[in-house]
């Protein structure tokens, strides 16, 4: 390509990423039926002249990192015009409650768990996001949603303002709403002090770490967000870079480059993962499907890889609706099982089925339609075995497989 030519294409990517695309408006989903955790499709479009990788990432409301991951060895400025570009907009829902607000840091992702209508099926909606940078990283932990604030005003916190005084570009120490303001449009102040969930005059950012520790949306997509969220929304900041679940029998494995600051060591949750397949896969081929899984971790792609088909029985397959009560977590299968068989005595399903989050053999039991029911029935599990348990609400359960041999 001559310089003329090479020039003329970075400066139309560069006027169509100034505006010229059509952005998405975030991805809605309908919740996937009960013990099943993927939504969503990978598909291939074709890169048009001038457009760049990230024109196609905010197009179909992905991040940089997601784009740039599934797409190795392609130029992000400088894709072929023509050829073909896959766009990862498939996920395996992150492990935890499927309500309010959930970021995971690792996939730079946010999820949002609208409160159901009555009649209507409950729904899912995500959205990419920018993090903190390093040095200056977006911490892990539970918030509410304090402020719903449009047209926000940035008071520049005291340490910002040192350190642009420090590089020689000095900030002014309140920002007015403008186009000017890195807060963008609109604005979620957590009670997390200090941190916020906003748009940006820089949309670029979205799918890196470029905060200061904030979490940043694209403007068309934290719009969409304002207007679905309250105050008083809960918001859990969670960090996994591997994600289990289930589509019907077929087990899944979701992977991303872990987020961390130099000098601190990588979060990982892939010891657990690798656990809870082997808990859910029979002992002749569990070595095999532990190799697999580490050889797709190491993707760190971002999509949904299949590991192996396992046993899920209908009994497993209960309503997100009710109350469970958990009675113990074995790393041993077996013990697991004589737990479930000295509660036979309780009148309600007792199963034996893997946590996602440490691959733990959990004995769980229900569900109960009420929660005074499954309270009832701890308290009986106390006064009669000496045992301790807790009682959760059955949408939390996770997904349903259940330990084997």
């Amino acid at each position: 390509m001559s310089p003329a030519a090479y020039i003329g294409r970075i400066l139309s990517a560069g006027l169509l990423f100034a505006g010229m695309t059509l952005p998405a408006q975030g991805a809605e989903f309908p919740m996937p039926a009960p013990g099943n955790d993927l939504v969503g499709r990978i598909y291939t479009v074709t890169v048009r002249e001038g457009e760049t990788l990230l024109d196609i990432a905010r197009e179909h409301d992905l991040g940089y990192n997601e784009i740039v991951a599934a797409n190795p060895g392609v130029d992000p400025w400088l894709p072929e015009p023509g050829s073909q570009v896959t766009v990862p907009a498939r996920y395996v829902l992150p492990n935890g409650p499927r309500s309010g607000i959930v970021v995971n840091l690792a996939e730079m992702r946010l999820y949002y768990y609208p409160p159901a209508r009555p009649g209507e099926q409950a729904r899912v909606m995500t959205f990419p996001v920018g993090i903190g940078q390093e040095g200056w990283a977006t911490p892990v932990g539970k918030a509410r949603i304090l402020v719903k604030d449009k047209d926000p005003v940035w008071t520049v916190p005291q340490s910002i303002l040192e350190e642009s005084i420090a590089e020689g570009n000095p900030l002014p120490r309140v920002v007015p709403p403008g186009p000017d303001n890195p807060l963008g449009k609109y604005a979620l102040r957590l009670d997390m002090v200090g941190y916020l969930i906003h748009g940006t005059n820089k949309p670029y950012g979205v799918g890196r770490r470029i905060s200061h520790g904030c979490i940043r949306m694209y403007p068309e997509d934290i719009e969409v967000l304002f207007g679905q969220v309250a105050e008083g929304t809960t918001v859990e900041i969670i960090n996994q870079p591997y994600k289990l679940g289930l589509e019907g029998n077929a087990l899944f494995l979701e992977a991303h480059e872990p987020v961390f600051d130099r000098g601190e060591p990588a979060p990982s949750n892939l010891p657990q993962i690798v656990r809870a397949v082997s808990a859910v896969t029979r002992a002749a081929e569990r070595e095999a499907v532990k190799e697999k899984v580490v050889r797709e971790a190491s993707r760190h792609d971002g999509m949904p890889r299949h590991i192996s088909d396992v046993k899920v029985e209908a009994a497993d397959r209960h309503s997100d609706s009710g109350w469970m009560l958990q009675v113990g977590a074995f790393t041993d299968v077996s013990n697991a099982r004589q737990v479930a068989y000295d509660l036979d005595w309780v009148d309600v399903p007792i199963s034996v089925r893997v946590g996602v989050e440490d691959g733990y053999c959990r004995v769980l039991i229900g569900p109960f339609p009420a929660e005074w029911q499954a309270r009832d029935a701890l308290w009986r599990i106390i006064k009669e075995e000496g045992m301790k348990g807790y009682v959760f609400p059955a949408r939390h359960a996770g997904p349903l497989v259940r330990c084997v041999s």
